[in-house]
């Protein structure tokens, strides 16, 4: 249950830094096992308000959504560590809906068993939701990310609210919670796009877009290639969302990128790419090195817009 309190409880900026040893919370917001290689820390809600503990998560309020992050030990199998991890999300959560959900994932790409880490977290995660949702979750799930960190720990961080979202996909993409089992035995379970209101202020979450196209990969380990695709993809999305073909570039909205790089050498040509065809001067844009979610991605970008208070 989150604690109930008499007075009205201090604010506190919410931020998520980065190039950390390991995950480790950090008053309103956590610190993780990241390099940060340009920008700074995230800052996307601005000021919360404590709101208690619940399944092991740290719980905040901004305005009308909930904010909760928790971090998991792996002491063994990924997939029963993810399962578990989102049974208590999803409990912490409670009749709210999902608007975002960021996974920083140990070792992603290493095998266990002969099991890739991230099709392990994967299927985890999509049995905590058929168990908690239904047959039918996959209408409920939010826009997410999934990449590499170091440690030993699995770190989430959800936003939620009382508003129903609606989701969106790109239609040259196969839904990834429809992958084939080539992907791994369960598929992952996230929307391209999530947006929802907050306190009458438009919020759209874009999940971490890459270059796939149908499911498969495009121009594996090819970084101009990759940029070009990605480029494309967030502008199918941006269309399918209804923020036409640049992510209401335009349209007043804060906007906020992390660009994650598999490669650190990469950081100065996607820069250059990026910087003409992507960010305006007013966007915050946080540079991370990770490993992400199929071995060939070399480069992977989300984005959330958010209405000025």
């Amino acid at each position: 249950m989150i604690a109930a309190s008499a007075s009205r409880p201090p604010l506190l900026p919410w931020q998520i830094e980065f190039g950390a040893a390991a995950s480790i919370a950090a008053g309103a917001g956590l610190r993780l096992p990241l390099p940060l290689l340009g920008g700074e820390a995230e800052r996307i809600f601005g000021a919360v308000a404590a709101a208690g503990e619940a399944d092991g998560f740290q719980l905040f309020t901004a305005g009308q959504l909930l904010l909760g992050y928790a971090i998991q030990p792996l002491a063994g199998d990924m997939a029963a560590a993810s399962r578990e991890l989102y049974r208590r999300l999803l409990r912490a959560a409670g009749d709210r809906f999902l608007y975002r959900i960021w996974n920083y994932v140990p070792a992603i790409n290493a095998a266990v068993a002969g099991v890739e880490n991230y099709r392990a977290f994967s299927a985890g995660r999509s049995l905590a939701f058929e168990e908690a949702c239904g047959p039918d979750f996959p209408v409920v799930l939010p826009a997410a990310s999934a990449v590499g960190c170091g440690g030993n720990a699995l770190a989430v961080i959800f936003a939620a609210g009382a508003t129903a979202p609606r989701h969106f996909e790109n239609p040259e993409q196969v839904p990834a919670y429809r992958y084939p089992r080539e992907h791994g035995p369960r598929s992952p379970s996230f929307s391209r796009a999530t947006a929802a209101a907050s306190g009458g202020r438009p919020l759209v979450f874009i999940s971490g877009t890459a270059a796939i196209k149908g499911h498969g990969t495009v121009a594996p380990e090819r970084l101009d290639a990759q940029l070009d695709c990605t480029l494309d993809n967030l502008r199918l999305v941006s269309e399918s969302a209804g923020l036409g073909p640049d992510l209401a570039a335009s349209r007043g909205l804060k906007r906020h990128f992390k660009v994650y790089l598999r490669r650190v050498e990469d950081l100065a040509a996607a820069k250059t790419r990026l910087e003409g065809a992507l960010f305006g001067a007013a966007d915050r844009v946080t540079w991370l090195q990770a490993d992400l979610c199929r071995g060939a991605l070399l480069v992977e970008i989300e984005a959330t817009l958010v209405a000025p208070s």
